[in-house]
């Protein structure tokens, strides 16, 4: 089956919920960017994260960015997503190598180190939203968990994780969001900290066969648990050669009589999924010109 988010409400709708599967995704991210695997599970967690915050968009309009700058030698991440659960991101330093950390795991939290996530959200207004946290542990998940605490005062809980092949291909990918309702009863509470503080790996259920459903009725087994949507989610660049056109356009026509100097064409490309767009001095000139 294809990647996808379920959302939905548990427990008497004293908690909401978004949990999905990514692993198209991610491997299409791995393949544009040629990520090394630890470079490969640090943009996965994170798109897999902008994939089930595109799923609590209020709007069909909404547009999501997480961005992590960061003093490690990965340099930084940038993830945006909209209210479709349509993902695209990259990674500065996609091809840092980096060994396993003391759980023979991928080590992302040294690959990131130090350094601060900022969640933008343009939500029509004048100006977008912009909540940042420092990172806790760079393992992603955790800052994200701390970025709800802190920024939105959402007591939250976040999974997220990228399982690699022995090839460096991507065998699993996906994650969670479970959030407490303001009216959640203290009982819920502890129990669901509990519950969650014994939960281990999403990608080794994930590998064991089970979907994003089957791991959170295990989450909130004894609970009612009620599925609202399910949304496809997939990788999506909507860049063309119109949009970058404008951003051309808009370096203003001293730069842009600059780049006509040398009569050749030029060549952009796209950060996020490695698309280029030609020029020719006809172009350049038409835009000089304003036509």
């Amino acid at each position: 089956m294809s990647d996808y988010i379920i959302r939905g409400m548990a427990a008497d709708g004293q908690v909401r919920f978004f949990a999905g599967t990514t692993k198209e995704i991610v491997e299409t991210a791995r393949s544009i960017h040629n990520t090394s695997p630890v470079a490969t599970a640090a943009l996965g967690r994170l798109l897999t994260a902008g994939a089930l915050m595109g799923a609590a968009c209020k709007n069909d309009s909404d547009l999501l960015t997480l961005q992590i700058q960061c003093s490690g030698p990965i340099g930084g991440l940038t993830v945006t997503a909209d209210a479709h659960c349509n993902v695209k991101g990259y990674v500065n330093n996609p091809e840092v190598i980096l060994h396993a950390n003391d759980k023979g795991k991928l080590d992302v939290a040294k690959a990131l180190d130090m350094g601060v996530l900022s969640v933008i959200k343009d939500i029509g207004l004048k100006k977008p939203y912009i909540g940042q946290t420092q990172l806790v542990s760079g393992e992603i998940a955790e800052d994200l968990t701390y970025y709800f605490a802190t920024s939105e005062q959402i007591p939250t809980s976040v999974a997220l994780g990228v399982l690699m092949e022995k090839n460096n291909t991507v065998k699993q990918a996906g994650g969670f969001i479970i959030q407490l309702m303001p009216f959640a009863s203290e009982e819920l509470i502890s129990d669901l900290e509990k519950r969650l503080g014994e939960f281990t790996s999403i990608t080794a259920l994930l590998d064991q066969g089970m979907e994003p459903l089957d791991i959170v009725k295990q989450i909130f087994e004894g609970y009612n648990v009620e599925v609202t949507d399910t949304i496809p989610t997939k990788w999506h660049c909507n860049c063309s050669k119109e949009r970058f056109s404008q951003a051309v356009i808009s370096l203003g026509k001293k730069e842009i009589a600059n780049l006509l100097a040398d009569n050749k064409p030029i060549e952009v490309n796209c950060q996020f999924c490695n698309s280029s767009y030609t020029f020719s001095p006809e172009e350049l000139e038409n835009m000089l010109l304003g036509k």
